[in-house]
């Protein structure tokens, strides 16, 4: 009786334990869960830019044996990879005592930095004055608007011209308030060192064999190579271009164009392409930085890139903005060049949303000669070449 008695005694201790522990750990799981929760809020909509997610690219991964990545910049709250870019510029401005309140932000930007500025300035009390070529999508000018700030539209002219967006924006800001001078400013540059690629190396562990995107300013691309070089030390990183880019030619060749070509010889808008946010024909100081990192340029066609942006919504239901579509053509290139296996990091730029007056009008396209149609039986290799 006593033998089952110290049984029985043993058994419900050991059940009391299981039960003690069992209670406590769903405490534990239930207080650790509220922590995690409370961990999630951020404060204001600047709180929210960056950490964004580091996507498989389904469709082109299987089409060419690598790994394709696209960091999803588009998730930023201002719709792009510019909010870091916009962020770092007022924060600078702000730790150096030149934004006093209400002070008024100028850029010239071809939209999606002024999108960012415009959205931020609102959030910490500044006021955006936005100049911009005429001849951008209508939707950027209409976001600009919603958002506060004031949009000035101006012809689009060589750099020599004193009328130029960037000119414009920099005389007007001189003067009137603060220029954030995004093409030149490294806070460009440094955000991207500091945010972008570390998220990058921490979400690949450091496996990346290639690295491959546009460049405007040049800051994403140059803060990127310039950290994860330091750290893989056989990253490849290679330049997606449009046509009517100098880039191309200054990575291949150390030279952008012919003597009668050079930016200020001429007086007519120079890229001439349907992409818009990359591609550029002068050296900034952002780009100049990273520029020894660049080991290979790619030069991407206007009709590639649309068939890319629309080969995306038919396999993946990715819906990309332009520059975004040349980065993904890019990939595809360096995919082949380096054979299956390999992991490969892009740049998902923006959405197609603010891109739906151009490039993803097919009136607008035809118009300029760009197929817009895609075969159910069209793959990557019938249209990137």
């Amino acid at each position: 009786m006593t033998e089952q008695h110290n049984r029985s005694l043993a058994i419900g201790v050991l059940t009391g334990s299981i039960v003690t522990l069992a209670a406590t750990g769903a405490i534990y799981l239930a207080a650790k869960r509220k922590h995690d929760d409370t961990m999630d809020i951020v404060d204001g909509v600047d709180g929210l830019i960056g950490n964004t997610k580091l996507m498989r690219i389904r469709s082109l991964s299987e089409a060419t044996g690598c790994t394709i990545l696209g960091k999803a910049e588009f998730l930023n709250p201002g719709g792009s990879a510019k909010d870091r870019v916009a962020l770092n510029i007022i924060r600078s401005a702000e730790e150096a005592g030149i934004l006093k309140p209400k002070t008024t932000i100028f850029e010239g930007t071809v939209g999606s930095t002024g999108i960012s500025l415009a959205m931020i300035a609102r959030a910490r009390g500044y006021r955006a004055w936005i100049v911009m070529p005429d001849d951008q999508a209508q939707e950027k000018y209409q976001l600009l608007e919603k958002l506060g700030a004031a949009v000035e539209k101006v012809r689009p002219v060589s750099i020599i011209d004193k009328n130029q967006f960037v000119n414009l924006a920099k005389a007007r800001g001189e003067s009137q308030g603060y220029f954030a001078n995004q093409f030149e400013n490294e806070a460009n540059f440094h955000i991207h060192y500091t945010t972008t690629a570390p998220e990058i190396y921490r979400q690949t562990r450091g496996r990346i064999d290639a690295l491959v995107l546009g460049a405007g300013t040049g800051g994403t691309l140059s803060g990127l190579a310039t950290y994860l070089k330091a750290r893989i030390k056989h990253l490849q990183v290679f330049l997606a271009d449009p046509p009517g880019s100098g880039l191309f030619n200054k990575v291949k060749y150390n030279i952008m164009y012919a003597p009668q070509e050079r930016e200020g010889s001429r007086r007519r808008h120079q890229v001439d392409t349907v992409v818009e946010g990359i591609g550029i024909n002068r050296l900034t100081r952002n780009f100049d930085s990273g520029r020894h990192l660049v080991d290979d340029a790619f030069r991407v066609t206007d009709q590639e890139a649309v068939k890319m942006s629309r080969f995306l919504v038919r396999e993946d239901g990715l819906f990309i903005g332009s520059s975004t579509a040349v980065n993904c053509v890019a990939a595809v290139r360096v995919a082949r060049q380096l054979g299956p296996g390999h992991t490969i990091v892009t740049i998902l730029n923006d959405s197609g949303q603010r891109h739906l007056t151009k490039f993803w009008n097919d009136d607008y396209l035809n118009a300029e000669g760009l197929s817009t149609t895609l075969d159910e039986s069209e793959g990557i290799n019938d249209f990137v070449h």
